[in-house]
């Protein structure tokens, strides 16, 4: 069959995406489902830090690649060995195939899925084919999901059952924002109630974390931007402190207010910068958090005696070290139950053709959660 796709050919075109135009919305050739694969329309799919960061070259990619990683839709087609989806069936999907039988996955960390990872980073499904074709050229799956199309052929590993009465635009955001910002919190660290917390950058992962600290009772929830407006959506989302993190006395300003530094500190910006302000914030005895991805040349260098006289913990994030097929139906009822308020994330949302502008406004920092309506 046919379908647009929204197809990167080409890193590093220069700004504003809107003139250069790096992702061309194209029709392309979708095979149909292989074994263990459904074919998806999609509904909606979620802008992400992620995209941009290929997009821009920081995380190379196999070119030319259908971009886009988190989506929400509708099945069409179950291809054979699939007995627990159906046609209508709605779905979201996640970043990860996870194949349930390696040895992260059956010691329950999917998202280190050792077959997803693989497939992932040569850009094919979980089976190790590609499903979409320009002519006689392949094209690539970005990270299993390729959700800036109207059409997808998704593993079905990497898809999760949802409520079809969610809407689709607030579904899309479960795959990634979510479960990467969310499960950051109560997955890879479960900190105590009372915790002192911060949150560095408040895209949509990071605004999803600082509802995580909420999740978990934190005593101070201390979001850090250079956004001004950013700041004033996270203190509506019940930061109880923000700070500008340009100011120059930031870092003084935050071990005043926790009487030394935090408990937890997030890095959700992905710079090395931004990892270096939220270890600096981090009290002695502390843990800093970072699910950010930066270019993989830029390194983050600290003073190795620190981490024993002060018995720091640095650790990273993946996928908020989910079980996707657990997690996302468990965030969505903590949704509908009024304590993750994920549709205040939304900040617009627009049509397949506007999307090189739209990566101008997450380029920017302009936008917290852009969603392509389809």
């Amino acid at each position: 069959m046919k379908t647009r796709a929204a197809v990167l050919k080409e890193t590093n075109l220069p700004r504003p995406y809107a003139q250069s135009r790096p992702l061309q919305i194209v029709e392309v050739d979708l095979d149909p489902p292989g074994p263990r694969e459904v074919l998806v329309r999609i509904r909606a799919a979620g802008l992400c830090h992620s995209d941009l960061s290929v997009i821009n070259g920081d995380r190379p990619r196999p070119l030319p690649m259908a971009i886009g990683h988190e989506g929400a839709g509708e099945v069409l087609e179950a291809g054979s060995g699939v007995k627990d989806l159906k046609p209508g069936d709605h779905v979201v999907a996640a970043f990860v195939p996870c194949c349930g039988a390696c040895e992260p996955c059956t010691s329950g960390r999917p998202a280190l899925c050792e077959p997803g990872f693989r497939a992932n980073s040569a850009g094919t499904l979980l089976s190790g084919d590609r499903r979409l074709h320009q002519g006689l050229t392949d094209i690539n799956h970005h990270l299993g999901v390729s959700a800036f199309a109207e059409y997808a052929v998704v593993a079905r590993e990497s898809l999760v059952k949802v409520d079809p009465t969610l809407p689709f635009d607030e579904a899309a955001v479960f795959g990634c924002a979510v479960m990467t910002g969310v499960g950051a919190v109560t997955n890879t660290v479960q900190p105590s109630p009372g915790s002192f917390i911060a949150v560095v950058g408040l895209g949509g992962v990071g605004l999803a974390a600082l509802l995580g600290a909420r999740l978990v009772d934190a005593a101070v929830i201390i979001a850090c931007d250079l956004s001004e407006s950013k700041l004033a959506l996270a203190r509506q989302l019940g930061a109880t402190h923000t700070i500008n993190a340009a100011d120059a006395d930031a870092t003084d300003k935050i071990r005043e207010i926790t009487r030394g530094g935090v408990h937890f500190a997030f890095e959700m910006a992905g710079s090395v910068k931004a990892m270096e302000f939220s270890y600096r914030i981090t009290r002695r005895g502390g843990t800093t958090v970072t699910a950010g991805l930066s270019n993989p040349q830029h390194l983050f260098s600290i003073p190795h005696v620190g981490i024993v006289a002060e018995e720091r913990t640095i650790k990273g994030s993946y996928l908020g070290s989910c079980d996707p097929a657990r997690d996302i139906p468990r965030y969505i009822q903590m949704y509908r139950q009024g304590h993750l308020p994920v549709d205040k994330l939304l900040s617009e949302r627009l049509s397949l053709e506007d999307i090189n502008a739209a990566f101008d406004r997450l380029a920017d920092g302009q936008s917290v959660r852009q969603v392509v309506v389809l």
